[in-house]
């Protein structure tokens, strides 16, 4: 496993997979990332609807977008100056 930030590319696989009945387990074995950030990915892609296999819906578009609009109100932060 390495550190490493998901694609939009890694999104798509994760929501082919997820819509495959595939384990989030498999899933992170698979990207090659911890469980932790597959979980993490679930709940920021996640559709608020039930999907045909009675899980919690996710989208790769969804969760793209919710990065896209973290990063822009991150901005610039001032440093702080030591005392």
């Amino acid at each position: 496993m390495t550190c490493r930030y998901l694609t939009f590319e890694d999104r798509k696989s994760i929501e082919a997979l997820y819509a495959a009945n595939t384990s989030l387990v498999e899933i992170a074995s698979k990207l090659g990332v911890h469980l932790a950030t597959i979980y993490r990915e679930m709940t920021r892609g996640s559709t608020g609807e039930l999907d045909n296999n009675g899980r919690s819906g996710y989208s790769a578009d969804i969760a793209q977008k919710t990065v896209q609009d973290s990063i822009k109100r991150r901005g610039h932060r001032k440093p702080v100056a030591a005392q």
